[in-house]
């Protein structure tokens, strides 16, 4: 009787366990194909941060676009992935500035010049440059804190910008 009732005990943990494994699996696959849908969407640049969320069959959106078509185009890309129940789409659309835009291109010379210069090599540069009202935010991976350091020194060298605040991150070796 006491085997019995131990096999029965080990049988539960055993398909609880799988059905953890399962759901790790599950939300990990979604976690990466949110990522591949995100950096595939064809207006994404470096001036856009898009981030997110996986909770379950819950994906939240967050970041700035700076195209209001943008922020529909990521939810609905992300609807259509198989898994994904919910999108809360909290992404921000940048308010249209012309002011702003002169600042990203004088932002991006700037950074994107010089020893930074081979960050923008690729079709999705790692630095974002993310503007609102003259308030300058950098997102996105650098290889080292100097490379981190710079991009904020030169993004503070460009005139008329209120504030920098440098959120890159360093990858890790």
């Amino acid at each position: 009787m006491k085997l019995l009732r131990a096999l029965a005990v080990l049988m539960v943990l055993l398909s609880v366990s799988f059905a953890f494994a399962q759901g790790d699996r599950a939300t990990e696959r979604i976690k990466k194909e949110v990522r591949h849908e995100l950096l595939m969407l064809p207006y994404l640049g470096v001036f856009d941060n898009l981030a997110y969320k996986v909770d379950g069959s819950t994906v939240t959106l967050l970041g700035q676009v700076t195209r209001p078509t943008l922020k529909s185009d990521a939810g609905r890309a992300v609807k259509g992935i198989e898994g994904v129940d919910k999108v809360d789409n909290q992404i921000e659309v940048l308010p249209v500035s012309p002011s702003d835009d002169r600042l990203r291109v004088r932002l991006y010379r700037a950074i994107y010049s010089g020893s930074l210069q081979r960050y923008s090599l690729g079709v999705q540069q790692p630095i974002r440059i993310i503007v609102k009202n003259g308030h300058v935010t950098l997102e996105g991976v650098v290889d080292n804190e100097g490379d981190k350091n710079i991009a904020g020194i030169r993004a503070n060298g460009v005139p008329g910008i209120f504030s920098v605040t440098n959120s890159l991150q360093v990858s890790k070796p």
